[in-house]
């Protein structure tokens, strides 16, 4: 087994060291010359974390050189690390060494301010300073009293004189898993050791910040174009920013920011680096992906989501799916979506209802079959869940419990006012992982189980434990998450009730694709003086909502006497059923509040709706039920009349004539509406239904 002493350095050398031991331990060293410093930190493994340390390192100009994977070093085997390395340095009494862990390390500034407050303490080592004690608590009678600032020793970052710094490891004789904390600590509560290596405390945070214990005095501080780390409570700038002990989160969460990883004026300024452009390659050249679908309780546009997948600019040949359905409810949608395009796809599997497999099973076996092939490159992930209005995929913090907590920047990047790549400590609904990572650090084969808590949890809480870091982007809209609140499964298409909580996949599912360019004022067509025509329904729209009056089926009989309406009377009776019969007025209401009001501001300028209706419904004309209707006027101000279905397919026959005009209408294009004023001018007609079903949805507006 090697272990490994880093040493950061602006010229790159490597020195075998002479320590009696049957493992070789070799010294990385990072020199700034010009500065007379040394920066050294020990890692046994290249993690996230140390990368980041690095990253910080060579902003400032370093130079970082890393080593193999192996197991993690103890306390002990750090100071007997540095004992070793320091025996070389003895006569340099010039050369000034900072020791420093790295997992969680990063720097927020460079060497000239380093040695600057390191001088200006007037002491040849300084220890940070924390305000816990540990490991021992008997031990806190003997520290000395500070009148202000931290107490206790912290062992996690320390700066010195390359003698004093010998001085202070050279009675080390314990053993690699020993506490170098109460090493130090023992030494620091030695009157005479103190006095003769001349050791103090980083008191207030000058040079060294641990976090542990100080969350609530620090703050990020922009300004012009930098960022840094501010701690409140002495009003100083921190050169080393430290994790220790269960902040490493907040660690991540400042290394979003520092050093300039992102600020008001640049923006982020790592998100292209490592960037992998596809350009150019052949389809059996672009990595193979498998991307897993779990379908876990009654979800809307289940047909829209297919469609997407479908439409996905990517070779079908390098998508492998694993779909994993819960809801019967949903059988139809995935059985009918794997007949018709199972077999574009390198390969499918489905695991349905009658498996009974509960929902962090199936998140295994879809992680395990990446895992396990060895073609998959990447595994990307994909599921429903409730949300609220600024629910999202990601949380930017946890509550000390290990739930929900609201980061400072939480709502800036969900709402994109600030854009970047953010390390974040829990993620669902969809992401994607390295096929790399899942045979590495994520080998095990449970990764959604943990204690009590939930699958999304478990899976974040092992990721963080095994040191791998989570990023999410929010660069590109690559697409949104549904809400699954109040979504009803009893009706025939349940999607159409869907307006208020997933306005945009209703949207794209039921509003006619030119309907943007006639709220622009094209494609308006006028047939008739005074009478609009334009595209607001897609053919969709128009079928389900038909299936769903004709699923209800209690159609009126056409007559005079109607005792759904005020009064009980129709002077101009239609066969019809009402939206409110079918539970649909309010969700019809905001359709028409949200699609024909803009419009109809346009066309009657001067004149604002609220679309406000007492009659709202679905007409059939039949040659042998109703084939047409009287003249008459329209209760309303004005009238939409929107065409279901087609003539010459559907129907023979029908239309609108405007007496007035002597004006008609007798090929109505399906999923576009007529709006024209009711009362007054428009005195119109239905003409008559020859042949088949006629179908029209019809809105009297601000009776």
């Amino acid at each position: 087994m090697e272990l490994y002493l880093y040493i950061i350095f602006h010229f790159i050398t490597t020195i075998k060291l002479g320590v009696e031991t049957t493992r070789a331990e070799y010294l990385l060293c990072f020199h700034l010359c010009a500065e007379n410093l040394l920066v050294l930190t020990v890692a046994t493994k290249q993690t996230e974390g140390f990368q980041r340390f690095r990253r910080s390192a060579q902003f400032f100009n370093y130079k970082v050189q890393g080593g193999d994977d192996q197991q993690p070093a103890g306390g002990g085997q750090k100071v007997r690390l540095l004992k070793s390395a320091l025996k070389q340095y003895v006569d340099k009494e010039d050369l000034i060494i900072l020791f420093v862990e790295s997992y969680d390390v990063l720097f927020a500034s460079g060497p000239t301010e380093l040695l600057k407050k390191f001088k200006q303490a007037k002491s040849k080592v300084v220890f940070s300073a924390e305000n816990y004690i540990y490991p021992d608590r008997k031990l806190e009678a003997k520290y000395p009293r500070v009148r202000d600032g931290k107490r206790f020793l912290g062992s996690g970052g320390f700066i010195g004189y390359a003698p004093n710094l010998k001085k202070l490891v050279e009675e080390w004789k314990g053993q690699d898993n020993d506490s170098d904390q109460l090493f130090y600590t023992s030494i620091f509560l030695d009157p005479e050791k103190r006095e003769s290596i001349n050791i103090s405390l980083d008191h207030r945070s000058r040079i060294f910040q641990n976090l542990n214990g100080a969350l609530d005095e620090i703050v990020l501080k922009f300004e012009n174009s930098q960022v840094r780390a501010r701690n409140l409570l002495y009003d100083t700038l921190p050169v080393v920013i430290h994790g220790n002990g269960p902040t490493k989160l907040q660690l991540n969460y400042l290394g979003n920011y520092i050093p300039q990883i992102w600020t008001f004026e640049t923006g982020c300024t790592v998100c292209d680096e490592g960037l992998r452009s596809l350009t150019g390659f052949k389809d059996e050249a672009l990595p193979m992906i498998l991307i897993g679908i779990f379908i876990e309780q009654p979800t809307p546009f289940l047909s829209q989501f297919f469609l997407r997948l479908r439409n996905l600019h990517y070779p079908k040949q390098r998508i492998q799916l694993f779909i994993h359905n819960h809801e019967e409810h949903h059988l139809m949608e995935v059985d009918s979506f794997v007949e018709e395009h199972g077999k574009e796809y390198l390969t499918v599997k489905v695991i349905g209802p009658e498996d009974e497999m509960e929902n962090a099973e199936a998140r295994n076996l879809g992680m395990d079959l990446c895992r396990k092939d060895p073609d998959c490159d990447y595994y990307f992930i994909l599921w429903y869940d409730r949300h609220e209005k600024l629910w999202s995929n990601f949380w930017g913090a946890l509550s000390p419990d290990g739930y929900y907590a609201r980061s400072e920047d939480y709502v800036d990047i969900v709402q994109r006012r600030r854009i970047g790549l953010w390390n974040v400590p829990y993620i669902s609904s969809v992401y994607m992982v390295k096929a790399k990572a899942l045979h590495l650090e994520l080998d095990q084969g449970d990764l959604f189980h943990s204690g009590k808590l939930d699958a999304d949890m478990a899976f974040c809480h092992n990721v963080r434990n095994q040191g791998v870091f989570m990023y999410l982007t929010n660069r590109h809209q690559f697409g949104h998450i549904l809400s699954l609140e109040n979504y009803q499964t009893s009706h025939l298409h349940n999607d159409l009730w869907q307006i208020f909580s997933n306005p945009e996949d209703w949207r794209e599912k039921y509003i006619h694709e030119n309907y943007t360019a006639a709220l622009k004022g094209k494609l308006i067509e006028m047939p008739c003086p005074d009478v609009y025509w334009f595209p607001i329904f897609t053919d969709t729209a128009c079928d389900e909502l038909v299936e769903e009056m004709e699923h209800y089926g209690q159609w009126s009989t056409g007559d005079n006497t109607d005792s759904r309406i005020q009064g009980g009377y129709e002077n101009v009776p239609t066969i019809d059923i009402h939206m409110n019969q079918i539970g649909f007025e309010r969700e019809w209401y905001k359709f028409l509040l949200d699609y024909i009001a803009p419009i109809t501001e346009k066309l009657y300028p001067g004149y604002y709706t609220k679309t406000q209706f007492e009659l709202a419904f679905v007409v059939r004309y039949k040659p042998d039920e109703q084939p047409s209707l009287m003249p008459h006027h329209d209760a309303s101000t004005f009238t939409i009349n929107i065409a279901l279905n087609r003539v010459g397919i559907d129907y023979e026959g029908g239309g609108c004539r405007f007496l007035r005009y002597n004006c008609s209408i007798r090929a109505p294009r399906k999923g576009w509406t007529l709006m024209h004023p009711g009362r007054l001018t428009h005195y119109h007609e239905g003409l008559p239904t020859t042949k088949g079903t006629r179908y029209i949805a019809v809105s009297f507006l601000d009776p």
